[in-house]
C-alpha cells in the first residue's frame, strides 16, 4: 500500500472540502525542514517530496482546481502555506505573480518574522495576495497590534506553544488560559481571527467559534485520511471527517 499523501489525490481532497462546507482551504507546500509542524505533517510533507511535489507542481495545480481540470471547480479561497527557503529558492517576485496568476489568494509563512516583512508585504499586496501572520499565547499586546496591523485580512492564533497535531489544547484543561489568551487578542485587534493547533473534533471547533471567527483543522484531517491508498478513498475520507466536525455523521 503506498504511503500518504498518495499521488493524485490532492484536487479530489480539495472538491470533497469544498463540497462539505470549508470556509477557506490552507494548502501545504511540502518542505524539509517544516519547524512549526508535527511529525503527521512533516511525515506528509516528507512523503510528497519524495514523490516529487514541488512548487510548480503545486501551483500547477492550483490552477487545474481554478479551472475545474480534474475535479469540480474550486471557488473557495485558497491560502498556500510554506517557508520561507523554498519561495526564496523559487523567487519571490517570481512566485508572488505566479501565485497570483494560478489562483491563489494568498499566503501563510511561519518563519517570516513580520519585523522584516513589510517589503514582502507590500509585494504580495500589489500581487493582490492576502498573507496571514501569526499570534502566540506569549505575544506581547504591542506585538499583537503590530501583528493584525500587518495581516491582510485575519490573523492566525496558536492555541498552544507547541507544533501542529498537539493534544494540549483540551486535553491538559486549558480552556480557560486559552479563553483569556483570545480575550487579549481581541483587545488588539481590528481584524478578524481564527485559531489553530490542537483543534481536532467537534468539541475544540465549537469552543474556538464560541471566542474567534474561526477554526483552522490540519493534523486531524490527514490523520483521518492517512489510510487511504486511492484518492478516491482519499475523498470519501475527507467528506466523512468534514460531516463529523460539523455534526453530521
Amino acid at each position: 500500500m503506498p504511503e500518504f499523501p498518495v499521488p493524485g489525490s490532492t484536487l479530489p481532497v480539495l472538491e470533497a472540502l469544498q463540497k462539505n462546507g470549508v470556509d477557506i482551504i490552507e494548502l501545504g507546500m511540502p518542505y524539509s525542514d517544516p519547524i512549526g509542524d508535527g511529525p503527521v505533517i512533516q511525515k506528509a510533507a516528507h512523503v510528497a517530496i519524495g514523490n516529487g511535489v514541488h512548487i510548480a507542481g503545486i501551483l500547477d495545480m492550483v490552477k487545474k482546481a481554478r479551472n475545474g481540470d480534474g475535479c469540480e471547480k474550486i471557488t473557495a479561497p485558497l491560502l498556500l502555506m510554506g517557508y520561507c527557503s523554498p519561495l526564496m529558492a523559487y523567487g519571490g517576485d517570481c512566485f508572488l505573480h505566479d501565485a497570483s496568476e494560478v489562483g491563489a489568494d494568498g499566503m501563510l509563512i511561519p518563519d517570516l518574522p513580520p519585523e522584516e516583512a513589510e517589503c514582502f508585504l507590500d509585494r504580495a499586496r500589489g500581487f493582490g495576495l492576502s498573507v496571514v501572520f501569526f499570534i502566540s499565547p506569549v505575544t506581547p499586546p504591542e506585538r499583537i497590534r503590530m501583528i493584525d496591523r500587518l495581516s491582510t485580512d485575519f490573523s492566525y492564533c496558536f492555541a498552544v506553544n507547541a507544533t501542529t497535531g498537539t493534544g494540549k489544547l483540551v486535553d491538559s484543561g486549558r480552556e480557560a488560559d486559552i479563553e483569556s489568551y483570545l480575550h487579549r487578542v481581541r483587545e488588539n485587534t481590528e481584524k478578524k481571527i481564527v485559531v489553530g493547533f490542537g483543534i481536532k473534533d467537534r468539541q475544540r471547533v465549537e469552543k474556538m467559534w464560541s471566542m474567534a471567527d474561526g477554526a483552522v483543522v490540519g493534523t486531524a484531517l490527514l490523520q483521518a485520511i492517512e489510510k487511504a491508498s486511492t484518492p478516491g478513498e482519499a475523498a470519501r475520507m475527507t467528506a466523512s471527517f468534514c460531516r463529523k466536525l460539523q455534526g453530521a455523521e
